[in-house]
């Protein structure tokens, strides 16, 4: 017997115009993560970006803390969300190769926050903050499998600890050679990600 769906009750315009006001507040401050990181983020930085006044941007978050750990919850939808579309016929090295290539495409384009230092308030929130330790785990397990699976075939080395691998696949996102070589100009975004996605996955040694 099919059972009856209750229809999800209609936003109101007010109600549209606030979660739409929140969605680009929180799109700009994924941007600006991206850009100055949480510690010289200021809130001014994020009205000023989203067109609002400070007192607006308060009745949705009301510490930059707050601000920012919403964001990062937003972020890490993005990863698991781009993690779901790998096709499930991939290997498991390819998967890998393909999220440090999205991590590093994300980060030359200012789309990937810069990590919280140890001390900051932002890291003790996210630490208290349920939606993102979920979501954390559930997207360091999918890799940690892949990573498994890889070093089971051999193409990844089984001596190497699990957590190592994945701790430096997660380092790229936030790798400091992007950004050098990106000042450089000597090279292209594609030949950025090229040579550092050879550097993490082929090493340095000469073949």
């Amino acid at each position: 017997m099919q059972t009856m769906q209750t229809p999800l009750p209609k936003l109101s315009f007010k109600e549209q115009m606030h979660q739409a006001r929140e969605d680009a507040i929180l799109q700009s401050t994924c941007q600006l993560l991206g850009e100055k990181a949480f510690d010289t983020m200021t809130m001014d930085d994020v009205a000023n970006a989203v067109g609002i006044a400070k007192a607006s941007l308060y009745k949705h978050f009301s510490s930059k803390e707050e601000l920012c750990s919403a964001a990062m919850v937003q972020i890490l939808g993005r990863v698991q969300a781009f993690l779901g579309g790998l096709s499930e016929d991939m290997p498991a090295q390819d998967k890998l190769r393909a999220l440090v290539r999205w991590s590093l495409e994300r980060l030359l384009a200012k789309e990937m926050p810069l990590l919280p230092s140890r001390n900051s308030s932002l890291r003790a929130q996210l630490m208290d903050n349920k939606a993102y330790i979920d979501g954390l785990i559930a997207v360091s397990d999918q890799i940690g499998q892949w990573i498994t699976e890889a070093q089971a075939q051999g193409v990844i080395n089984p001596e190497l600890p699990p957590l190592v691998v994945l701790y430096t696949l997660y380092a790229r996102a936030c790798d400091p050679v992007v950004s050098f070589l990106k000042e450089g100009g000597l090279y292209s975004d594609a030949d950025i990600v090229e040579l550092v996605l050879r550097t993490c996955f082929e090493g340095l040694a000469a073949r």
